[in-house]
């Protein structure tokens, strides 16, 4: 006889058949992952060695698609608009997702046309003075910029980037007043410093970690909460008197809203195992990117935080893009 609770169950375990079944389908065929920077950056560096991973994981084919524009809002923009059904995502830094929209007027809302299905990784930002820079340490740093006829400046790498953004947390957190010395990205910025045209600047490690090692520059701290493996002897700021100030930038994994639950969970777990692999790891080292992967249910309390964060200093700090 046929009741009413074995019709649920049978209903229940199509359902629960039907998500699986589109669960394990993902993907069958070619998945393009929007790469918003241009080829040859770190995050475009760290998009292909997981493209290559997936590609290997799966048995199809992940390919990079460089759409680059805007501080990365044209690739955003293209994926906002896409199909979601999976084989278009975004591989997206918090310059992006978290930082722009208080800086531009943007053709998409991150919030509503967007889904997190997780972080990949995280690249340390680190603060460094010239070599012959009289501060040895952070505090005596900022004894020396507390003085009314200091004459430090710092070298900024483009306005609303998010090293930019991270030397403006610093200046809050300190109460610090430094001008800028305006470059045309992070390379000209450091070698800026190392020049002694200005003596300090944050940059992420990827575009440091050389100049630290061959004593051309001096770390003075790191801006990621705990120390990074892969400088393991530079102090953080929360250990030398600045817990507010933590700056990564994080690379994540998203899609366009709407992108069904389970093939959220699969993109996520085949991203993870990517990451995970001891090959990625290895390859990512060299790069100066560290894994970091979460999974999508810590996605919205991270993606609020990060924009609340970063509202609150472009606002206080008055920053705006020319």
């Amino acid at each position: 006889m046929i009741t009413r609770r074995s019709t649920l169950a049978a209903a229940g375990a199509i359902g629960f058949a039907r998500a699986a079944t589109a669960q394990d389908a993902w993907p069958s065929r070619p998945v393009t992952l929007v790469v918003p920077w241009a080829a040859g950056g770190s995050t475009d560096a760290v998009a292909r060695i997981v493209a290559q991973r997936l590609s290997q994981d799966t048995g199809r084919s992940f390919v990079v698609d460089n759409r680059t524009g805007a501080n990365g809002t044209i690739g955003f923009a293209s994926v906002a608009r896409a199909r979601p059904d999976g084989y278009t995502l975004l591989v997206s830094t918090v310059s992006t997702y978290a930082m722009a929209p208080w800086l531009y007027q943007l053709p998409y809302d991150n919030e509503r046309d967007l889904i997190g299905i997780g972080l990949l990784a995280a690249m340390p930002i680190i603060m460094v003075v010239n070599k012959d820079f009289p501060a040895r340490s952070l505090a005596e740093f900022v004894e020396m910029a507390r003085r009314p006829d200091h004459r430090i400046t710092y070298a900024n790498s483009g306005i609303g980037s998010s090293t930019h953004l991270a030397t403006e947390l610093f200046l809050q957190e300190a109460r610090l007043t430094i001008p800028d010395v305006g470059y045309r990205g992070g390379g000209p910025a450091v070698q800026g410093v190392i020049a002694n045209e200005t003596p300090m600047v944050f940059q992420a490690a990827s575009g440091i970690l050389p100049q630290i090692q061959a004593g051309t520059l001096r770390a003075l701290a790191v801006a990621s909460r705990e120390r990074s493996p892969l400088a393991p002897e530079i102090p953080t700021f929360a250990e030398q008197g600045f817990p507010g100030v933590v700056v990564e930038e994080h690379i994540a994994l998203q899609a366009p809203a709407g992108l069904p639950p389970e093939i959220v969970r699969r993109a996520n777990d085949v991203a993870r195992a990517a990451m995970e692999a001891q090959e990625t790891r290895q390859r990512l080292a060299a790069l100066a990117v560290v894994p970091m992967v979460t999974g999508p249910d810590a996605w919205p309390t991270y993606f609020a935080a990060e924009n609340a964060k970063w509202r609150d200093i472009v606002r206080a700090r008055n920053i705006r893009v020319q």
